[in-house]
């Protein structure tokens, strides 16, 4: 099991902006990079020239098909903002420790950035969490179960469920249902 980050470690381990656009780069494209444009997975990355009179931005990737240029911020809450990834990903950090979100107030005094900044990291961030797939989350009271999908287990005592499928649900109180298929029952697989 991964390793919990705190706040400290966060600032530790991704206190550049180039480590960090590599994350965001591996958690937007775990299978490579894609084009926003037109959805190609042939792609190239631009490596800008140091003597240059205009070098381009550092991630920038370019299309192959389409021959457009884009970055991992585009089409998300970071495009057209000039603030560092590293705040980005701290500011995300605090929503989602705190119960109740953050306020602009708090996070312009901790991350050491304008009010006007903070108040606009904080609506860029309350906007996406609003968003699939995280507005489908289940809400209230959640019950979790799961069973075994298959035939009759001929001839066997008890469960009976080595040829079935286990699969585990979620069951908001009188709402919605989320179901999955997993590779077992065990609480330390069911947890992940």
């Amino acid at each position: 099991m991964a390793k919990e980050l705190n706040l400290t470690d966060l600032a530790r381990l991704y206190n550049k902006e180039d480590t960090v656009r590599v994350l965001f780069e591996r958690l937007r494209w775990p299978d490579g990079p894609e084009c926003p444009h037109c959805d190609s997975k042939e792609i190239y990355r631009l490596i800008p020239k140091t003597n240059s009179n205009s070098p381009g931005r550092k991630g920038l990737l370019k299309c192959k098909k389409c021959r457009r240029q884009f970055t991992v911020t585009v089409n998300t809450i970071f495009e057209g903002s000039h603030i560092p990834l590293n705040k980005w990903l701290m500011a995300i950090h605090l929503f989602c420790a705190f119960k109740k979100g953050i306020s602009a107030h708090q996070l312009h005094r901790l991350l050491g950035i304008t009010y006007k900044t903070a108040w606009f990291m904080a609506h860029r961030v309350r906007y996406a969490i609003k968003q699939p797939p995280l507005a489908e989350r289940l809400k209230g009271i959640v019950e979790a179960d799961e069973t075994y999908v298959g035939g009759k287990g001929h001839g066997k005592r008890g469960r009976g469920v080595e040829k079935k499928t286990p699969v585990f649900s979620l069951i908001e109180r009188n709402g919605r249902i989320k179901s999955q298929q997993v590779e077992t029952s065990h609480g330390k697989d069911l947890k992940r």
